[in-house]
């Protein structure tokens, strides 16, 4: 009974240890949304997939990921937030293993929606160990460390992708993008049963069911149609799923302000959305997410099948925006504290210039086109991303109520990754259609265009965003 009251009053703390198997895990999810857009036209090689199965091998994974992560959440405050985490890692080793082995497209695509189901469940703990484990200082030093993860994420996982690939190690082709994880989920597993305190919520809140079920009716609705349509010739089917779809979404809106009404606590509730800081910066972010989504989907099938590069050598070529993307997040959290909400006017304008130089550069140098062409134009879109991207973060949880930060962080991850599978969906889509007739440079120009336009609304429309520092 000592020992009980003992650890009730004394809070874990975090050791290097611990926040080391912490950041493997938040690492291992991002590394796996980048690495595999290295592989995709050797997988296409491989499996003699179509595009929309490509579209599904990326977007699948980030679907089943946005909607389970307010789910992997809930559960691990409720069930003890290292168990979930050791056992998301588990599932993700078991599924990584799963796709790494797959005969065809089809095991590929399910096996990469289980695996965003269980990243669902590593990603959540992570942030919620961190709170739960840390304070002052200590706390804003690992959550520099996090934000960090995600731009080393990206180099990590184009490098990565690229180096497997080309090794075509014992003949196996894009397979060690995904095998390769199975080393590090059990090492992870093994360091979080000895290095990680077991923490849970004193007052868990429980899952939102009918939420979440129509929360994924809405995204398929929409999605399905998108990535199937244009290989199936639009079929009627795809015409009435595109009509379900308000009917779904207005449906999730009722369901959701209705259980918030009677005192629940839903998947999104109503009231946080409707925080100016939320409204404002989610409707930016998600136009940047969607945005960045598709960049890197079309890019990479361009860069092989458009330039013919090698995967190693199409890693290389985006290296240079990951890179970028991993410098200016670390200078953000300094200039949110000297201008405030102007860094994401300042990182959307940057992105903007750097999106402008690649459309030159793919119109003077087309079909001559080469590596060492594409770094200027990639590198000053990275700082630029690098620059919006976690400041929308900071700017849209803000002014969320303590008591629902949880709740703020897990509206705006859900809306990342949903956003994210819809940029390869739209854009990806766009980008197929019109370089059928094998006009890559003009479609890539096009899609190009289409999200500089994009980011110049979110230039204007930063000007108005709240300031995080009040």
């Amino acid at each position: 009974m000592a020992i009980t009251t003992e650890l009730e009053t004394v809070p874990p703390t975090l050791r290097p240890a611990g926040l080391a198997t912490l950041l493997l895990g938040a690492a291992l999810a991002p590394i796996d949304l980048f690495i595999v857009n290295v592989a995709l036209p050797t997988i296409n090689a491989d499996l003699h997939a179509s595009t929309a199965a490509l579209e599904w091998v990326v977007a699948g994974y980030g679907i089943a990921f946005a909607l389970l992560l307010v789910v992997g959440g809930r559960l691990g405050d409720a069930f003890g937030r290292r168990r979930l985490f050791s056992t998301g890692l588990a599932a993700f080793t078991l599924t990584s293993l799963i796709c790494g082995l797959a005969p065809n497209v089809t095991v590929l695509v399910l096996a990469r929606v289980a695996q965003g189901a269980a990243a669902a469940l590593i990603v959540p703990q992570v942030l919620s160990i961190i709170q739960a484990t840390t304070s002052g200082e200590h706390r804003s030093r690992t959550l520099g460390y996090y934000g960090a993860t995600a731009g080393l994420a990206m180099v990590i996982g184009q490098l990565l992708g690229g180096v497997l690939v080309s090794a075509d190690i014992a003949g196996s082709g894009w397979r060690p993008i995904f095998l390769v994880n199975v080393p590090l989920g059990v090492l992870g597993w093994a360091l979080a049963r000895r290095t990680l305190p077991e923490t849970s919520s004193d007052h868990p809140l429980g899952v939102d069911r009918r939420g979440t079920a129509l929360l994924g009716v809405t995204l398929l609705t929409l999605l399905i149609p998108l990535l199937e349509g244009r290989a199936l010739g639009w079929p009627a089917w795809c015409w009435v799923l595109l009509g379900l779809f308000p009917f779904a979404a207005a449906a999730f809106v009722a369901v959701e302000r209705r259980m918030e009404a009677d005192g629940g606590v839903p998947l999104l509730p109503m009231s946080v959305l409707r925080l100016p800081s939320m409204r404002r910066g989610l409707s930016i972010g998600a136009t940047f997410f969607t945005g960045f989504g598709g960049f890197m989907f079309v890019y990479a099938l361009t860069l092989q099948d458009g330039l013919h590069l090698d995967p190693f050598s199409s890693g290389f070529a985006l290296t240079p925006l990951a890179l970028g993307f991993l410098v200016t997040s670390l200078a953000s959290s300094r200039l949110v504290a000297r201008i405030g909400h102007r860094v994401v006017v300042l990182g959307s304008a940057v992105q903007l210039l750097g999106l402008l130089v690649l459309i030159i550069t793919v119109l003077a140098a087309w079909p001559r086109l080469d590596v060492l062409d594409l770094v200027p134009g990639t590198l000053v879109a990275g700082l630029g991303q690098g620059l919006t991207g976690p400041t929308i973060f900071r700017v849209v949880l803000s002014r969320v109520p303590s008591e629902s930060a949880g709740v703020g962080s897990g509206v705006l991850t859900t809306t990342q990754q949903t956003c994210l599978a819809l940029g390869v969906a739209v854009l990806g889509t766009l980008f197929t259609t019109l370089s059928a007739g094998g006009d890559v440079e003009y479609a890539l120009v096009l899609v190009t265009g289409v999200q500089a336009v994009t980011v110049a609304g979110i230039v204007v429309a930063a000007n108005f965003l709240p300031d995080p520092r009040s």
